[in-house]
């Protein structure tokens, strides 16, 4: 990656129906407008994520979504779905960046957010990357929440399964719901912990401690979990299908899917699906990487790809 390097500036946005959106702005301020969308829904940015453009090309804003990072309130639910997200992007957009366009860039939930902003938004979207392709259907909701990628980690799903007693189990999201968005502390950061390891150790090829570290704190497995599951029980804010039956309207932005082949996360199927509703985005199918977005052959497609744009 490029290295570290600080903000030059960053603030809130007042979204004016009870959220402050913590934002940043890296890189060069003459530099080509970029935004840059992390996953969960509830995962924040990392100082990483400054560091996959080149500083002197690229004016590239980052920022915490509705709940999570530096963003307040904390965890919150309350007027937070896709399409908030999206009208805080556009604002993001002329007040901050303050660019006709920008390059979108999104990978895991942060393809569902840029697929669905560039969609509504077409012409505000000058390219679009986008990795381990993510579309909140209900197919992969059930792959990797109930049943699928627990056969393929059956050590770990037994830590997801723990805090939800035996006739709860036929609907895991729900009973996860209903513990997250209980009044028991102690039950909602154990819901938190159980449901925030179980993607923290199945989203790379090979078991990596970095990433089961990243939301061990309980300040931040809560907004992960409770934010993802939050989402997730009302399936993205959106249409069973939305963002492929969608897909033609991304046709003339210049575009790259970036997809590790055993990402057991969200599986290349909903990328190859991507790909030939949108086939005219280079599509790269990296053979040995699983999700995460520094997986070695993840990382220097993305490098390539921001680099391409610049």
């Amino acid at each position: 990656m490029y290295p570290d390097i600080q903000p030059y500036a960053h603030g809130f946005l007042n979204t004016e129906d009870g959220h402050q959106v913590y934002w940043e702005l890296c890189g060069n301020p003459q530099g080509k407008p970029a935004i840059f969308l992390h996953g969960g829904p509830g995962g924040g940015c990392s100082t990483d994520h400054r560091r996959l453009f080149n500083p002197e090309r690229y004016k590239v804003l980052l920022f915490d979504q509705r709940g999570c990072g530096r963003s307040t309130p904390h965890a919150s639910l309350e007027n937070n779905t896709t399409w908030h997200l999206v009208a805080d992007m556009e604002r993001l957009r002329t007040e901050v960046l303050q660019a006709d366009k920008m390059l979108v860039f999104g990978g895991s939930w942060g393809s569902t957010l840029a697929l669905a902003y560039a969609q509504k938004h077409t012409a505000q979207v000058s390219e679009l990357i986008v990795r381990g392709i993510f579309t909140v259907r209900k197919q992969e909701l059930h792959w990797f929440y109930q049943d699928g990628a627990s056969n393929l980690f059956p050590d770990h799903w037994e830590g997801y399964l723990a805090p939800i007693p035996q006739e709860e189990r036929h609907d895991l999201i729900s009973a996860y719901h209903r513990r997250l968005t209980g009044t028991d502390r102690m039950v909602q950061l154990q819901a938190a912990h159980a449901w925030t390891q179980w993607e923290s150790r199945t989203i790379s090829l090979l078991p990596n401690l970095a990433h089961q570290q990243d939301h061990a704190a309980d300040h931040a497995a809560l907004a992960f979990a409770r934010i993802e599951n939050h989402y997730f029980m009302h399936q993205g804010f959106m249409e069973e299908g939305q963002l492929l039956r969608d897909a033609h309207l991304l046709h003339d932005i210049p575009g790259i899917i970036i997809q590790g082949r055993y990402d057991a996360c969200t599986p290349a199927t909903t990328a190859w699906a991507l790909h030939r509703a949108w086939p005219q985005a280079e599509f790269h199918l990296v053979d040995d990487a699983g999700h995460a977005f520094d997986e070695p052959g993840i990382l220097a497609r993305l490098l390539a790809a921001t680099d391409q744009f610049s």
